[in-house]
């Protein structure tokens, strides 16, 4: 239930956003921060208080992890629906998250991985759920509800550019168990302002949406079965590697997560095209033109997070991490997309509205192709400090700066219209499937995009980041000359 029109207390909007923002700005702070060290930490010598894997192993559990937030958000969405409610979902999810954290503080290797889980499982029950209680506190007329989701996103984006300046520092200059306890503080401190302002909330997200008793019992009864088979499971594979049958090495648990993840992909959108019946004619057009974005939204994904692995990478072991003489962390690159973000994204929104008026706003299938462009251009930029950097050299700090610039239009470009061409082009009877699967297109991109550093040091820098350069500019014109016939059924959804 809304908290109603009278509630004005923060900026105009209901006081329980204030309790939200500040929630998933500190919630974003500790994720952040975490990943603007994870592949680092993971490839530092272990004289230096780093893990010693290769570039190999460390793409594959970064690759995994980044996945795995987003794969989760599913479950996590379901498990507050149907059984305590998207409020209690934010609370356990967020304690599990700063469990994560302060476990990876511990310098052992069974914590480093029991953190990762942890913040895995958390972030499944926080990330969607308290993007769901922010739309609840308004009314379905309430005209607020957009403005409110900016405020929101702007936490997203302060929690983003704070973490690795602060997180950073501490990992890289003090030592890296301090850097990831910090991102579990930041986590502490957005629970606690949580349940300090949860009154704030009223009941919008308070209960599952799933109420009557033979309902409760019968996902009770889901739940417990998926715990005991999963549990089950997991104790087969844990014998089986102890007694020698099943070797587990990262790489492999990782290849099988990538194998689970195209399959689960693969087997949504052949249920849509090839099982499912009942379609019209212009519902399953849609079909095919949500089928264009999702692989488009994935591509760039591919690219533009590999911020955490390859370019993480790239800005500490070839690029001159100084100004005027100043040495700085090189995760500190890491808040260069957020401080963009808040500095372009009103400029993107004009821009918009403008061509709108006059008629000529792109298409989302034009503005995909514009995205991919720009991530692609980021990477064709490096090229040519890749090619210093072969040489043995270290670069300067702007080329990546103007790379991750290119990187942000591009997202500004793509981003902000996927979930609106998704509700506006879904069928009504599988809206919320769609808006669902979508986050795989994220996890799917972060999983390529963690992955891509494998190759790293298994080719030269300028080879792997020309491919990714070309990759991204081809299928981004592909996407600009598909514009005009696709855009044709965007802009008629019902009609085609």
């Amino acid at each position: 239930m809304a908290t109603g029109a009278a509630d004005v207390a923060f900026f105009g909007h209901p006081r329980g956003l204030s309790t939200l923002f500040f929630t998933e700005m500190w919630e974003r702070f500790s994720y952040y921060g975490m990943r603007a060290l994870l592949i680092l930490f993971m490839v530092a010598p272990v004289e230096d208080g780093g893990l010693g894997f290769d570039t190999v192993r460390a793409a594959a559990i970064y690759g995994l992890y980044t996945s795995m937030v987003y794969v989760t958000t599913l479950p996590g969405g379901w498990v507050a629906d149907h059984l305590i409610g998207a409020q209690r979902a934010v609370l356990y999810g967020g304690v599990l998250i700063a469990a994560g954290h302060f476990s990876m503080a511990v310098p052992k290797l069974a914590t480093f991985y029991t953190g990762l889980f942890l913040i895995v499982i958390g972030t499944g029950l926080l990330k969607g759920n308290v993007s769901v209680i922010v739309g609840r506190l308004y009314g379905t007329a309430d005209p607020r509800r957009d403005a409110a989701y900016s405020i929101f996103y702007m936490g997203i984006n302060v929690g983003s550019f704070l973490a690795p300046l602060v997180c950073g520092y501490l990992g890289q200059r003090v030592d890296w168990h301090a850097g990831f306890a910090a991102a579990g503080f930041g986590m502490t401190l957005g629970l606690v302002q949580y349940v300090r302002g949860q009154r704030h909330l009223g009941d919008a997200g308070l209960r599952p949406a799933v109420t009557t008793p033979s309902e409760t019992a019968r996902d009770r009864r889901i739940v417990t079965t998926t715990l005991a088979a999963t549990v089950a499971i997991v104790v087969m594979v844990g014998l089986a590697h102890v007694s020698g049958l099943l070797p587990l090495t990262a790489t492999l648990v990782a290849d099988i997560a990538g194998y689970l993840l195209l399959a689960l992909t693969l087997g949504f959108f052949a249920w849509l095209y090839v099982f499912s019946t009942g379609w019209t004619p212009g519902e399953r057009k849609r079909l095919y033109v949500i089928g264009l974005l999702f692989l488009g939204a994935m591509l760039f994904w591919s690219e533009f997070e590999q911020a955490g692995s390859t370019l993480n990478l790239f800005a500490d072991r070839n690029t001159d991490n100084a100004i005027a003489g100043w040495e700085f962390p090189s995760s500190w690159y890491q808040s260069t997309n957020a401080l963009f973000i808040i500095s372009f994204a009103p400029v993107y929104a004009w821009l918009w509205v403008r061509l709108a008026r006059r008629g000529i706003e792109p298409s989302s299938t034009a503005k995909f192709g514009i995205g991919l462009v720009l991530v692609g251009a980021g990477f064709a930029i490096l090229v040519v400090p890749a090619l210093i950097a072969d040489g043995g050299a270290r670069v300067s700090p702007l080329w990546l700066t103007v790379a991750y610039l290119l990187h942000t239009w591009g997202e500004l470009a793509l981003s902000p219209v996927g979930l609106s061409a998704m509700s506006k082009l879904a069928p009504a009877r599988i809206a919320g499937l769609v808006m669902g699967v979508w986050f795989l297109a994220s996890s799917g991109g972060n999983y390529i995009g963690g992955r891509m550093a494998a190759f790293y040091e298994a080719m030269p820098i300028s080879t792997l980041f020309g491919a990714v350069a070309a990759f991204g500019i081809a299928v981004g014109v592909v996407f600009l000359l598909l514009a005009r016939p696709v855009g044709r059924i965007e802009r008629n959804p019902v009609g085609a």
